[in-house]
C-alpha cells in the first residue's frame, strides 16, 4: 500500500500581487528586467519569473530589490500604499539617461549638448515653416 501525503507547509506561499508591484516599480524607475537583474545579481529570466508571480525572491533579496527600485520592502510586499511615481516609465528612462550623461567628461557632455541643440533647432524650424 502506497500512502501519498501532501506537505502543504513545504510549499512556498506566493504573496498575491507581488509580480505586478515589482513590474510597476521597475518600470517607474526606468529599468529593464536585465538592468534590474544586474543591480541585484539576478538574471533577466529570474526577474521575469518573479514578475509573473511564479515565485518570490528570498527575504534578503527583497532588500536589494527595494534599494534598486528606490522604494521600501513594505511597498514591494504591498504592506504600504504605493507612493505616487514622480514620472511615468518613459520619463524615468529619459531621466536615467540624463543622469548617465552628467557622469560623462565635460568634453563629451558639450558634444552631446551641441547635437541636442542642433536637433531642437531643426525641429523648431520645421514647426515655424
Amino acid at each position: 500500500m502506497i500512502i501519498s501525503l501532501e506537505c502543504t507547509w513545504l510549499k512556498e506561499e506566493i504573496m498575491p500581487g507581488f509580480g505586478e508591484r515589482l513590474t510597476r516599480l521597475r518600470k517607474a524607475t526606468g529599468l529593464t528586467q536585465t538592468e534590474l537583474g544586474e543591480k541585484v545579481g539576478l538574471s533577466q529570466r529570474m526577474v521575469a519569473y518573479y514578475e509573473k508571480d511564479e515565485a518570490q525572491p528570498p527575504g534578503p533579496m527583497l532588500i536589494d530589490l527595494a534599494n534598486a527600485l528606490e522604494t521600501t520592502v513594505d511597498e514591494l510586499l504591498g504592506k504600504t500604499n504605493p507612493k505616487e511615481p514622480l514620472t511615468n516609465p518613459k520619463e524615468a528612462r529619459f531621466l536615467k539617461r540624463l543622469k548617465r550623461i552628467q557622469e560623462l567628461p565635460p568634453q563629451d557632455r558639450r558634444a552631446i549638448l551641441k547635437v541636442l541643440d542642433a536637433l531642437l533647432a531643426q525641429h523648431e524650424n520645421r514647426q515655424s515653416a
